[in-house]
């Protein structure tokens, strides 16, 4: 197996290393590759996934978390500077033995740490019966792509928040029920996330290449299809959305029907009190990316008082966001 190394040692953006491991897979001689690398707090889902399904996209917004879709199935993932992510790239075309050959030697590679580590169901690795690796699967051409997470010393609370509804029960009991179900390596060993990285890529690779300028600049072209408004928020259908909340103004309950996260139709329910028409006032959101920015930025062109008595802009934004 053949490490790749980066030419720099700056952390890029999750979308950077998908797109390493696709060119990798497209230009590269039939030989088996695998890279290692980290990504400031980022959510990452599935090619199928329905993003506001998985997404708490309030909380990763208000947290500047980053989210990204990747081209393989399997569900939802976080990822902190304190997770390191595994990339594997293999000629071998048949996805069992490709899985379970890879996450073998990854495996074993825990266990000669001292882990009581096992690879259990389709994709997951456990330490003592807990989850600290969750891989997927996916073919580029004729090459198979394997890549995973492994917990070092994640913040579990914002990963739960990350990828929870926003109800904060919901989250309270959530953490709680993953850190009952996951586990970090620190909390079995003493090893720093550098010590970690050395020891598997000394241990798994028995050579290694660096990847050149011109490389980083066809990786960079693949990169940009990873962030494709239209790939990361996928070819959903229309869903909808309802805010409630109690305002000066009165009660207002707020229904949006929404499309990769764009406004569709709006519709205000409430006992407040109309000064203009109530259309003219909801068709000013179609089309709108439903952010609090892109709001805040309608809002700011109008009086939205002139339109519902003695209701404030941050109070309508507060009961949206």
């Amino acid at each position: 197996m053949i490490y790749v190394n980066h030419p720099s040692e700056k952390t890029e953006r999750l979308s950077f290393y998908l797109a390493t491991e696709e060119y990798l897979a497209k230009h590269y001689p039939e030989e088996e590759y695998f890279f290692m690398w980290q990504v400031k707090p980022t959510v990452i889902f599935g090619r199928n996934q329905l993003i506001e399904n998985e997404v708490n996209l309030d909380f990763v917004r208000q947290n500047n978390i980053e989210f990204y879709r990747r081209k393989s199935g399997g569900g939802c993932v976080f990822a902190d500077p304190n997770n390191v992510m595994l990339s594997f790239i293999t000629p071998t075309f048949n996805k069992d033995f490709v899985f379970d050959t890879y996450l073998e030697h990854v495996v074993s590679l825990l266990k000669s740490l001292g882990l009581n580590a096992v690879f259990s169901g389709r994709n997951d690795i456990l330490i003592d019966g807990r989850k600290v690796s969750g891989n997927a699967f996916y073919r580029v051409n004729n090459r198979s792509v394997v890549h995973g997470t492994m917990m070092i010393d994640t913040d579990v609370a914002t990963m739960v928040r990350a990828i929870t509804p926003d109800n904060e029960k919901l989250v309270s009991k959530g953490i709680d029920s993953v850190r009952s179900r996951v586990t970090n390596i620190k909390d079995h060993i003493d090893i720093t996330v550098e010590d970690f990285r050395a020891y598997f890529k000394e241990n798994l690779c028995k050579s290694q290449i660096t990847l050149s300028e011109e490389d980083v600049k066809g990786i960079r072209a693949i990169e940009a299809s990873y962030l494709d408004e239209d790939f990361i928020y996928g070819k959903n259908p229309n869903y909808t959305v309802m805010k409630k909340g109690k305002t000066n103004a009165g009660m207002i309950e707020a229904t949006l029907e929404l499309k990769n996260n764009i406004v569709k139709r709006i519709n205000l329910m409430g006992d407040y009190f109309l000064i203009e028409d109530a259309d003219e006032f909801m068709d000013l959101f179609k089309g709108v990316a439903f952010t609090k920015s892109a709001f805040q930025a309608v809002l700011d062109q109008i009086e939205i008082q002139d339109y519902i008595y003695n209701l404030q802009a941050d109070e309508f934004l507060d009961i949206l966001f």
